[in-house]
């Protein structure tokens, strides 16, 4: 079995713990394949950046399904961008490293908090939490305050800081496990667990974990409707092409 994971940042150091957190929970048959853009975001911290990220999402897969392909997917940032494209371009399972780490944790106990990086990605989490139906199971959405290329290199102060704002989350909404926000995260589960006292999920491990049963199961992607696969359209000309277009005032609209 060959699993493609896709890390949508330019970040070697995170593909790389990407990789190691990922071949951890693989069984011994399982190949893990871990491939990032060349050109794109170095961190995905905005919604300008998802975009950035979903069409590395895209571009990656074709890729990899030109080269014959995977037997799943997991898309490792936790705004789980271009998810649904990405279940277009193929029938096998695709999962999102956030959608993967709500859903164990889920069944791990009857509360989680996200403990994630940047405040501004917790709108993001916000909407896949209502995505997947996990508003009532998710009982905190924290950040740290921690960018996310700070994660390569994982410092004292960085893990500190995520133990406490987990700890917080424990103690003050009452959360029976810790899902970590970001896939820089993904070797700090056993730390935090430890320190903290509950189970921590991590969405690689979790994705990885869930790509192989699917496949064991022959379980893919559905290609009905939605996620069948989207029309080809000719490429547009050079003439055809989108050009700025700079209005004069009588081509305005009163």
């Amino acid at each position: 079995m060959r699993i493609t994971l896709i890390n949508p940042n330019t970040s070697r150091a995170m593909t790389a713990k990407i990789a190691d957190a990922a071949r951890e929970v693989a069984g011994p048959d399982v190949e893990i394949v871990v491939v990032c853009p060349a050109e794109g975001a170095a961190a995905i911290e905005s919604h300008v950046d998802e975009v950035a990220a979903a069409r590395a999402v895209i571009e990656l897969i074709e890729a990899d399904v030109d080269a014959g392909g995977s037997d799943g997917y997991v898309v490792a940032c936790f705004g789980d961008p271009g998810l649904d494209a990405a279940r277009e371009l193929v029938d096998v399972p695709v999962v999102g490293i956030a959608e993967a780490a709500m859903h164990v944790a889920a069944l791990s106990g009857r509360s989680f908090a996200v403990v994630t990086t940047l405040s501004r990605t917790l709108g993001r989490a916000g909407d896949l939490l209502a995505r997947y139906g996990m508003e009532r199971a998710c009982v905190a959405l924290e950040a740290t305050g921690i960018p996310v290329l700070d994660l390569e290199d994982t410092a004292s102060l960085a893990v500190d800081t995520i133990v406490e704002v987990a700890a917080q989350a424990v103690a003050s909404a009452r959360a029976d496990v810790i899902v970590l926000g970001c896939a820089g995260m993904a070797d700090l589960c056993a730390t935090v667990s430890r320190r903290v006292g509950v189970p921590v999920v991590d969405g690689v491990a979790a994705a990885v974990g869930l790509v192989a049963a699917m496949s064991r199961m022959g379980v893919g992607t559905s290609t009905r409707d939605e996620y069948a696969a989207p029309p080809r359209r000719p490429a547009p000309g050079v003439a055809a092409r989108s050009m700025p277009v700079a209005l004069t005032p009588g081509d305005r609209h009163p």
